[in-house]
């Protein structure tokens, strides 16, 4: 897993934001799906801030833990 600059790539994402993410402005994570990795940054700080790149197979070995811990 890595943090990186990826602002010429990611304007060529399809970035989605999380259904977990409220619509007042509070904790707001988007996501999107490339060829290799998935990329997750804040929304709040959109080319401004850091983007993790994380791989595929690491990304489908979180959601289901993550999915696990729903209240």
């Amino acid at each position: 897993m890595s943090v990186e600059q990826v602002t010429e790539y990611a304007e060529e994402l399809c970035w989605f934001k999380s259904s977990y993410s409220g619509s007042d402005g509070g904790d707001c994570v988007e996501v999107a799906a490339g060829y290799e990795a998935v990329y997750v940054r804040d929304s709040k700080i959109v080319g401004k801030g850091p983007t993790l790149r994380v791989s595929r197979r690491a990304w489908g070995v979180f959601v289901p833990l993550a999915s696990s811990t729903e209240e």
